[in-house]
């Protein structure tokens, strides 16, 4: 998974300097961690993530995460099963909205890099590499386990909170799947 994720990351062509450095770092980082793509590894550790769509690009299925207590997209820890970051991400996605079928692009979509809050133990920061998926809103998610609610928004009227990361993440999706 390292090796793959190292070529993920020095292959993908950044869209603005924000992103090439994002880029850059996280390259650094899996340089300095071996474990770099472990929940186990250092602290700070890659992850994977998907949202998920509508096809109009005018709703987003999102998840309200049970430990940080807010609403996000579908993501998380890279699994030793996991052979590569896209494949993560797919199977985060379908874990968390209970849709068996959901299936992001194969192309990273955003970088993300932050400091986790909530009843996190050993993690502190995650380095997310985030893809995105089409899906119908027809097709009916379910709740699990790591969420308190998953649930449909337009992406006009995102949850309290989340309108900067999200906002951004909806456009960097837009832009790279050209919805």
């Amino acid at each position: 998974m390292h090796a793959q994720a190292r070529a993920t990351l020095g292959s993908w062509h950044a869209p603005d300097e924000r992103q090439d450095a994002l880029r850059a770092a996280y390259l650094e980082h899996l340089h300095r961690h071996p474990d770099g793509v472990a929940k186990a590894g250092p602290p700070e550790h890659l992850t994977a993530s998907c949202l998920v769509l509508s096809p109009d690009a005018e709703h987003v299925l999102l998840t309200h995460h049970r430990r940080a207590r807010s609403w996000f997209q579908f993501g998380g820890h890279l699994d030793v099963g996991d052979v590569d970051l896209h494949a993560a991400a797919t199977r985060e996605a379908r874990e968390e909205s209970g849709i068996p079928t959901v299936t992001p692009a194969p192309v990273v979509v955003q970088l993300d890099r932050h400091i986790l809050h909530g009843d996190f133990v050993h993690c502190r920061e995650h380095l997310d590499v985030r893809f995105a998926a089409v899906l119908d809103r027809t097709s009916t998610p379910t709740t699990g386990e790591e969420s308190l609610e998953v649930a449909w928004w337009p992406t006009s009227r995102l949850p309290q909170g989340t309108r900067a990361e999200l906002g951004a993440l909806v456009d960097a999706a837009r832009l790279a799947l050209d919805l």
